[in-house]
């Protein structure tokens, strides 16, 4: 079994920047795929930015330009670096993996408990 654990939310003012951290720890082979995703009041949950273990990336069009997902497989941790914050990117952030999934039809089959980030003067 894998845990997913978050970090790095917090209040930040506009234009500011925060940087969220996913470990994950257990029992695992490869962790194929591990993405961001969003949720706030009222709104429906948003991809933020994903990245694959061959290191390709992408990223919603909202955060493209402001916000870099990457990974550091030697500590099987993933890192969500957000610059030029915007109230509307506040929101409780989740960490998701796909491990030791098959390629075809995969799940994100576990999730971090999330982290809440609030955009505010």
């Amino acid at each position: 079994q894998v845990h997913l654990v978050e970090s790095g939310g917090g209040l930040v003012q506009p234009g500011g920047s925060l940087r969220l951290s996913c470990a994950a720890s257990g029992s695992f082979v490869n962790i194929n795929r591990m993405a961001w995703f969003r949720r706030a009041p009222g709104k429906r949950q948003l991809l933020v930015a994903d990245i694959t273990d061959g290191g390709r990336t992408s990223y919603a069009d909202s955060v493209k330009g402001r916000f870099t997902i990457s990974r550091d497989d030697a500590k099987n941790t993933m890192y969500l670096q957000m610059y030029s914050l915007k109230p509307e990117d506040t929101a409780v952030y989740y960490c998701a993996a796909e491990i030791d999934q098959p390629y075809i039809d995969s799940v994100f089959n576990y999730w971090g408990q999330g982290t809440q980030v609030t955009v505010s003067s």
